[in-house]
């Protein structure tokens, strides 16, 4: 696996992240028929959020962003993009695992949403989340706290 470590997240990072948002979405918003190239960024500047909100390094370099945000009855996990020549590595897995432990330490869930189709919804499975609810465009899912 490649070293990798998070950074808390600036609003300096919101272009680079909605660039990369861009980037890993866009075989599967076109596939689903859903790409726009300036909808795709501005949704992301519109729910950006530092706070809550870290950037992915490897070798010192951005190389993808993951959020965690606190909701009423869970907390969300949002913008989990990585580079593309790094899916696969074993970062999101790790990434993954970490957030997971920090959620099960405050004995709150994870939910999150993941586009239809999209080879994400594996990674999500292989640590514990099942499917909530669909619709044509996204998969909503949840974590319980582990046992």
């Amino acid at each position: 696996m490649v070293d990798w470590e998070l950074r808390p997240a600036s609003l300096r990072d919101v272009e680079a992240v909605a660039e990369l948002r861009a980037v890993v979405l866009r075989a599967d918003l076109e596939r689903l028929g859903r790409y726009d190239a300036r909808r795709v960024r501005q949704r992301l500047r519109d729910g950006f959020d530092p706070a809550h909100t870290w950037v992915i390094e490897v070798g010192r370099a951005p190389a993808g962003c993951v959020a965690l945000r606190p909701a009423e009855d869970a907390h969300w996990l949002e913008h989990f993009y990585l580079a593309p020549h790094l899916q696969g590595s074993g970062i999101g897995s790790g990434v993954l695992s970490e957030l997971l432990k920090r959620c099960d330490d405050l004995g709150v869930p994870i939910r999150l949403n993941v586009l239809q189709g999209s080879p994400a919804q594996r990674l999500y499975e292989r640590h514990g989340f099942t499917v909530e609810s669909e619709n044509p465009v996204d998969v909503f899912m949840v974590r319980e706290l582990a046992r």
